[in-house]
């Protein structure tokens, strides 16, 4: 029995959740610090490295969709990122960093890497007459994970566990395995009955375009977009690695008398309370991109990122930080949600899962370079970290802006025209080509 497509969208909302947990690192970030007593670019690099994993891996994923299907990528997915957690689990008992790197960001990152593409892909096959509306409902899971993780079950699992790091990482690896494996074997790409006429209407009648995705990956277009994105992420990315930490800085200078419990508490309110607008992002700039278009959406975000920054430099109220922090990730969320639609509009629905996940190879190299920066500047710059962050942020939301004018939502055809598309365009029917 063949699932309806709402079902599908719903299982796709599922795996995305409970792969957005990454971005609750943060809250994690601090407990390493303090209790095991890693550095700070020493679990940055963890993070980094799954994030890179992560894009790595979704660029492959999003290669093979076609010819693997949704349902063996997604359960390969659910089985590593589980069995990272387990990993990881291991690694902290035994006090051994190479091993955790192995376990939460090798095994772990690539696990959500062929888990985040699949989804994506396979639910805008089955929407595409509501392309923006669905990726945008799916990537939106991906966003609240950090909620799920931050405010439900990390702290749950510290307070039975009594606070043992390796326990809570274990049993984060069996809860998301039961959870992952069932919505993974649900997944399956739509028959052409379910597919609207209208929304299968793309190149001419006649028009051969190339069989391999490599000619659109050397053109301006994807270059550009690939810059854009890599931009908006990159300066975005360093900040949730650390929001945690830095709010709690900047609340103990507002406030020397909270207890270190409760300023964790106030980091993690503020990871659930962003990762919610990081899902509502998705959401509702997906919705805007529909109505007026994906580059326009793109300027106002990398745009609006910017004054934000600048704010952020030196803004010392903790609730005004915590406000700007959560309007950041509803722009960084906007981002996801836009890109896959735009993909669409711009190499068509055959090309989208190729495409796709090249240029969330993007996401890769920016889970290098941001968090890694910022860490850095914490270990030798500890009272100017922030500030230095942000202006980075400004500079590379900057220059994503200025390349965002070289972007264009035009349809890109490399094929040659045969005579019947050649006929078509010229309005002459097929029986006058004598």
């Amino acid at each position: 029995m063949r699932l309806p497509r709402i079902a599908i969208a719903l299982f796709c909302t599922f795996l995305q959740v409970c792969f957005g947990t990454v971005y609750a690192w943060s809250f994690f970030q601090t407990m390493l610090v303090r209790q095991v007593g890693w550095t700070h670019t020493q679990t940055a690099w963890a993070f980094s490295i799954a994030i890179f994993s992560l894009g790595v891996s979704a660029a492959w994923a999003g290669n093979m969709l076609p010819r693997l299907g949704p349902r063996f990528l997604a359960l390969t997915g659910s089985i590593l990122f589980s069995g990272g957690y387990l990993i990881s689990g291991l690694a902290l008992h035994l006090d051994v960093i190479p091993l955790f790197y192995l376990g939460y960001g090798v095994i772990g990152g690539a696990g959500i890497g062929l888990g985040y593409v699949t989804p994506v892909a396979t639910v805008a096959k089955w929407f595409p007459d509501r392309k923006g509306l669905a990726t945008g409902i799916v990537v939106m899971g991906f966003g609240i994970g950090g909620f799920l993780l931050s405010k439900g079950l990390a702290p749950f699992l510290i307070v039975r566990t009594e606070g043992t790091l390796p326990l809570v990482f274990i049993w984060l690896g069996i809860i998301f395995a039961c959870v992952l494996i069932p919505c993974s074997l649900a997944l399956s790409d739509p028959p052409a009955s379910a597919i609207p006429a209208t929304a299968t209407a793309g190149n001419p009648p006649g028009f051969a375009e190339p069989e391999s995705s490599r000619p659109y990956l050397r053109t301006p277009q994807f270059v550009v977009m690939w810059i854009v994105f890599f931009f908006n992420i990159a300066a975005g990315i360093s900040v949730i690695s650390f929001q945690s930490e830095i709010l709690q800085e900047i609340w103990g200078l507002a406030d020397n008398t909270i207890e270190p419990t409760t300023l964790a508490e106030y980091g993690a309110t503020l990871i659930a309370v962003s990762s919610i607008c990081n899902g509502l992002g998705r959401l509702f700039w997906g919705l805007l991109s529909d109505r007026f278009g994906r580059v326009t959406i793109f300027r106002v975000l990398l745009a609006s990122q910017m004054v934000v920054f600048g704010i952020l430099m030196t803004e010392t109220n903790p609730w005004v930080f915590s406000a700007l922090v959560c309007y950041f990730l509803l722009c960084f969320g906007g981002g996801f949600a836009t890109m896959p639609p735009f993909v669409l509009d711009v190499f068509g629905t055959k090309k989208m899962s190729t495409i796709y996940g090249a240029v969330l190879t993007a996401w890769a190299a920016a889970g290098i370079c941001g968090p890694l920066y910022l860490g850095y500047l914490k270990d030798v710059y500890p009272d100017r970290a922030v500030m230095y962050c942000f202006l980075i942020g400004i500079f590379m939301l900057g220059a994503g802006y200025l390349f965002s004018y070289l972007l264009n939502d035009g349809r890109i055809r490399l094929g040659r025209p045969t005579l019947e598309s050649t006929l078509h365009r010229y309005g002459i029917p097929m029986e006058m080509k004598r």
